[in-house]
């Protein structure tokens, strides 16, 4: 099992979940983020919750068979990118054990 983490602009969400969603990968978290980056978008400034950070992103995280981790990363990218500089990053981890939490047993399956 692998888990892919996926740090995209929020412009490019809707097309990037269209896409998983049309190839099958429907069981994606969504969750607001900022950062910072090596690359500063003109528009970027400074948090006013956070002090340190200059950009808002979208982090998507999903769980998937190893198998399947290539297709998934190639359509994050595909459908992530942009014109402009500083479209995200992904990050691809062994996923080691999963665990229902209803019931606390072991699920090898996602």
């Amino acid at each position: 099992m692998k888990e892919i983490k996926a740090f995209i602009k929020p412009n490019r969400v809707k097309q990037v979940i269209t896409a998983l969603n049309e190839n099958g990968y429907d069981n994606v978290t969504i969750s607001m983020a900022e950062g910072t980056g090596s690359y500063k978008r003109p528009d970027a400034f400074p948090s006013l919750e956070f002090k340190v950070t200059d950009s808002k992103v979208v982090k998507l995280e999903l769980v998937c068979k190893k198998k399947d981790m290539e297709q998934i990363v190639q359509i994050i990218s595909e459908h992530g990118r942009s014109p402009e500089k500083g479209d995200g990053i992904i990050y691809v981890s062994n996923v080691e054990k999963i665990y229902r939490v209803k019931t606390g047993m072991e699920n090898g399956d996602v």
